[in-house]
């Protein structure tokens, strides 16, 4: 294995996340205790943890409960053709889990990976870390952060083996739509590639309906055998503290071979875990629990969109579609700010905490300016944010350097 790089991402979340008085760079949905869960459900019989009070704690299933496998195959299910057997379907610690045995069981040394970019450092760090050589396939802001195939088609080579996406973003919360998906699928049959997609932020889709016709399904309803997805309990239900995420394949091998790459790793999902997930995504909960966080992502995304009219002065973007982060551009004078400096001063000044796009999500001059905003907070805290915020470009933002030789991108 080569040296892995720094995860810049996350070692920012763990210096400043805990000291942060308003926590606008965090991705879940705004956090649940299990007594909201058990409010938010329609089975009002059941008590999750109830059932565990006599339950031995042992490793439990390996792959996931039957229940939670089952409840998770019935979701990917919906809308296609071909059901999806509970078997397809394996349980992991968090899809940050999820992600890395499914990029450690499918690339290694030797083999050519396309990623989709900018995204979570994650999904182009650790196939680079195996030995794979990465190219990445970048999605563009003047596009709306939309990829475009014909461009894939030209990275393809012979020792191609693995194109990585991430639907919905991470950072820009933009979706690939579902044509891109179709001709994605047919690239890769032609070729027969493997694609692997993330996709933790599914199904939070607040600004397309899902009778628009470009909305986009879960990769795994389309029909390409060679397909993988992972997702988790963590971004779109709000539950974080579980630790609960999946690989799903409707190929068996694939499966088969992530679960034989977990024996070096956790051994099982602990139970109480296993229990929550499985009372949060049954049918009597999970709509109510989408239906909360939708709405959430909605109020909370037009708050923030007036701040960045209020601002556009300094600030652009391309409004976000799904999931819960937004992808903010800060200029001064036609010039990006310098992105670190500004989150720093921003927290020590305000409380507020954002992330730094040049640090956290490109390299050089690619992101900088750009800040992430996690906006699917508690609706007052992200107020609160960015009404301190407001009070800091009034204030303090003439004092934030700018970066003079990158140029801002034309909208």
């Amino acid at each position: 294995m080569v040296k892995i790089e720094t995860f810049a991402v996350e070692q920012w979340m763990d210096k400043y996340e805990v000291t942060a008085k308003y926590n606008t760079a965090e991705t879940c949905a705004a956090s649940i205790s299990i007594d909201d869960l058990r409010a938010l459900s329609e089975d009002k019989t059941t008590d999750p943890l109830g059932q565990l009070q006599s339950t031995k704690l042992t490793y439990g299933a390996i792959r996931g409960s039957d229940k939670l496998r089952e409840t998770l195959a019935n979701l990917y299910s919906a809308k296609t053709p071909t059901p999806l057997p509970k078997d397809n379907v394996l349980i992991a610690a968090g899809a940050i889990q999820a992600n890395f045995l499914a990029l450690y069981t499918l690339c290694g040394p030797g083999d050519h990976v396309i990623c989709h970019y900018p995204t979570y450092q994650q999904l182009y760090s650790v196939p680079a870390s195996l030995g794979a050589e990465v190219s990445l396939w970048k999605s563009k802001e003047a596009n709306g952060w939309q990829l475009d195939i014909e461009e894939l088609k030209g990275m393809i080579r012979p020792n191609t083996k693995l194109i990585i996406i991430n639907n919905p973003q991470n950072p820009t919360g933009a979706i690939i739509p579902r044509e891109t998906l179709e001709n994605l699928i047919d690239v890769a049959r032609e070729s027969s590639l493997t694609i692997f997609a993330d996709e933790v932020y599914r199904p939070l889709f607040h600004n397309i309906s899902p009778a628009d016709p470009q909305f986009p399904p879960s990769l795994l309803s389309l029909g390409y055998e060679r397909t993988v997805v992972t997702g988790s309990i963590s971004k779109a239900y709000s539950l974080a503290g579980l630790r609960v995420g999946w690989i799903a394949s409707r190929s068996r091998s694939i499966i088969e071979a992530c679960a034989s790459s977990r024996d070096y790793t956790t051994i099982s999902v602990g139970q109480i875990d296993d229990a929550i997930a499985s009372f949060a995504l049954a049918p009597e909960c999970i709509h109510n629990l989408l239906k909360r966080n939708i709405e959430l992502a909605r109020t909370n995304l037009a708050i923030l969109e007036k701040f960045i009219e209020e601002h556009r002065w300094a600030c652009g973007w391309v409004k976000p579609r799904a999931g819960t982060t937004a992808f903010v551009r800060f200029t001064k004078l036609g010039k990006p700010i310098n992105d670190v400096v500004f989150c720093e001063r921003l927290q020590e000044r305000t409380g507020v905490m954002l992330v730094p796009g040049s640090l956290c999500f490109g390299a050089g001059e690619e992101f900088q300016g750009y800040v992430r905003i996690g906006y699917v907070c508690e609706t007052e805290v992200l107020e609160k944010a960015l009404d301190a915020l407001r009070s800091f470009m009034e204030d303090d933002y003439e004092e934030v350097p700018v970066l003079k030789k990158a140029r801002v991108p034309q909208q």
